[in-house]
């Protein structure tokens, strides 16, 4: 009899699943629309609230690291409270911030909506609608749907530019969060077809001393990345607050992060042994597909963001591209991630996860060579939109299979905090591929701006000594025809003038291949850790208790 009640409850699944599928599946789009849809709108935002790249850099930088400082929190909360519950909580969060964002006047508040409410209400989200994924699906179904749920995901980030392109061209990029919050209205009205995920054993209490040693460990090293363009790494640069002993307040901040960190482990460990609910329990970091799955989503949105912050840097800043064209540029990302991660999924039943993995990183590697063959002053359209897609194929590749690795690493029980890793090394890898890039990209363009203009006959040595007096505490990522304007108001000649602005042009181009080969970089070291990836994944993951050691096998 137990049989036939197996087979009745996984056929009733097969016939109600994909309501709940179409749920889940809208919210894990509508939480990363924004992430990418507003890379595209840097130069309109920085018009808009009359401020700088850097500034809007730090306000999606946030918006990732809220989230990646309270996800752990966040799956907390759903196993404290239930899975749907916070669900549904998150949700209204988010459109609260969405609203906010859509009507900001001030950055402040555009930071406050944006990157505050809306980061916390993913952080709530996220880890849920895992959890929701495997207490709604089973076998065969639940595999397609975690291949879903990334093939969405990836399409949303790659579809964001396109769409925000389109939204920020023709009308406003408000109409972006506008429409979350009508999306976030539509997916209310489908959750209750969707099953709560069953909870094993009493609710657990919130840690709060782990909360805020986690929160604050992984904002201080985002930070201290974030900062380090004006702060300098290490030798101080002019806009560094303090310099202690002599140095960049960058290494003291990152280093205070990592300290942090450091007594969060031990913090846990120590609740551990008291016999006290830790905030996330450390022995799942023993699992190595587990370990080695969030390792690789941490890679993937590192590259993938700091290349999608990047990208849109040339085509409006050096081409001169609008939103829009930005967003057909960068539409290939979109098509193929799409397509590569739903081939993915039927791949994994004739090739090693491992494989396709390490594949899916070779592929983002010789994405970012070719990007950076194609970054010139003139837009080679064909070598650059099929630089695009090879990323596409990459990234679509990688999606398609870590999200399964991880969630089929762990029971029933371990899925909240297993959904809770995941989403914070996707967010960690997320803010710190904006920060990282960002800063080498900034750092690169200040350096190599002043060695070109030092090294040009037709600047004489006082206005070179001007210039990098102006430009010693880092200079901004703008268009060359602001550098022009700016130096003929300071009265320089036209030749001179000019001059700067070559050597300007030469600087940005230099800095973009810069963070492009970081990028490629990444990629390449990411190989190293996927030896611990399965080749293949139990017949229904996470059904039994022993699936987290089957999986290792």
């Amino acid at each position: 009899m137990a049989v036939d009640r197996t087979r009745t409850r996984t056929d009733t699944t097969s016939r109600t699943s994909w309501l709940p599928l179409v749920a889940l599946a809208l919210a894990q789009f509508v939480m990363v629309l924004d992430q990418s849809a507003m890379n595209v709108s840097i130069s309109t935002l920085v018009d808009d609230f009359d401020t700088t790249v850097t500034t809007i850099q730090a306000v999606i930088t946030l918006y990732c690291l809220v989230m990646a400082m309270f996800m752990l929190t966040g799956g907390k909360i759903g196993d404290i409270i239930g899975r749907r519950r916070a669900f549904v909580v998150g949700l209204v969060v988010y459109a609260c911030g969405s609203a906010m964002t859509a009507l900001a006047p001030t950055v402040l508040v555009l930071t406050l909506g944006w990157s505050i409410l809306e980061g916390l209400g993913a952080a709530l989200v996220l880890p849920a609608m895992v959890a929701l994924i495997a207490g709604n699906f089973e076998g065969a179904s639940r595999k397609v749907a975690y291949a879903v749920i990334g093939g969405v995901a990836g399409a949303g980030i790659a579809v964001g530019p396109i769409l925000g392109g389109w939204a920020t061209t023709e009308y406003s990029w408000r109409i972006i969060f506008a429409g979350e919050v009508v999306l976030v209205a539509l997916i209310l009205v489908m959750t209750p077809k969707v099953a709560d995920a069953a909870r094993t054993g009493p609710a657990p209490r919130l840690d709060t001393v782990g909360t805020v040693l986690s929160a604050a460990g992984l904002g201080l090293v985002v930070l201290g990345v974030l900062q380090s363009s004006a702060w300098g790494w290490i030798k101080p640069k002019g806009d560094s607050p303090l310099t202690p002993f002599g140095f960049s307040l960058t290494i003291f901040v990152v280093g205070a992060g990592v300290l942090l960190l450091w007594a969060f482990t031990q913090w846990l460990d120590r609740r551990e042994r008291g016999g006290r609910d830790p905030l996330v329990h450390l022995t799942l970091l023993e699992i190595a597909p587990l370990r080695a799955g969030l390792i690789g989503l941490f890679s993937q949105n590192l590259i993938l963001m700091g290349i999608f912050f990047t990208i849109p840097l040339y085509l409006q800043l050096v081409i001169g591209l609008d939103a829009l064209e930005t967003g057909v540029q960068m539409l290939p990302v979109s098509i193929t991630m799409f397509i590569a991660s739903a081939a993915g999924s039927r791949l994994s039943a004739r090739s090693s996860i491992r494989s396709i993995v390490r594949v899916g990183l070779a592929t983002a590697a010789l994405a970012a060579t070719l990007l950076m063959a194609t970054i010139e002053p003139e837009l080679d359209n064909p070598s650059f939109l099929l630089s695009m897609a090879v990323l596409g194929v990459g990234m679509g590749l990688i999606a398609s299979q870590l999200g399964n690795v991880v969630q089929s690493s762990v029971d029933a029980s371990g899925r909240g905090e297993a959904g809770g890793l995941q989403f914070t090394g996707q967010q960690l890898g997320s803010s710190l591929g904006v920060a990282l890039l960002g800063a080498i990209v900034l750092s690169g363009l200040t350096t190599n701006f002043l060695t070109n203009i030092s090294e040009d006959d037709r600047i004489n040595s006082a206005v070179s000594e001007q210039v990098g007096v102006a430009a010693g505490s880092g200079i901004d990522f703008v268009a060359s025809d602001q550098i022009a304007a700016a130096a003929l108001s300071a009265g320089l000649d036209e030749p001179t003038s000019e001059a700067l602005v070559d050597s300007y042009e030469s600087a940005q181009l230099q800095a973009l291949k810069t963070g492009l080969l970081v990028a490629g970089l990444l990629a390449l070291l990411s190989l190293a850790f996927t030896k611990d990836l399965p080749r293949g994944l139990p017949d229904d993951p996470g059904d039994t208790d022993e699936a987290g050691a089957g999986s290792q096998a």
